[in-house]
């Protein structure tokens, strides 16, 4: 971009509120042109996002359809990490692990007790 083009760009920052990062940067373009970009930007302590456009900004309804938009990503996403956490498959299912015995089962931790007895050397010392 050379610097003629860049002096008549105009640069508009936005509050990232209610805004999906990836829903920005996909639907700008459609709104404002081919030469619109968009980009993380912090702007007094503030995030937000700074538009480059050969024209105006975003209109009200144009922020209110993104953050609409937003809102039905960050469901998606957030009903994808729950069904996902649930259903994940392991990359080696060969080799999952496979339960022998658990810890504070009676029923394991008798027969144990009781092998021990049987082998225990002071026992037959005893007869």
């Amino acid at each position: 971009m050379s610097s003629s083009t860049s002096s008549s760009m105009n640069k508009y920052w936005i509050p990232h509120l209610d805004i999906h990062k990836k829903v920005i940067t996909q639907e700008l373009q459609y709104y404002l042109g081919p030469e619109a970009t968009v980009r993380a930007f912090t702007r007094d302590g503030e995030d937000g996002f700074l538009i480059t456009t050969p024209g105006p900004c975003l209109s009200d309804e144009q922020i209110d359809d993104i953050c609409v938009k937003s809102k039905e990503m960050w469901e998606r996403q957030a009903a994808a990490r729950a069904s996902g956490s649930s259903s994940r498959t392991l990359k080696r299912p060969l080799h999952a692990p496979v339960v022998i015995s658990k810890a504070g089962s009676s029923d394991s931790s008798r027969r144990r007790n009781k092998d021990r007895r049987r082998n225990d050397p002071r026992r037959e010392e005893r007869r």
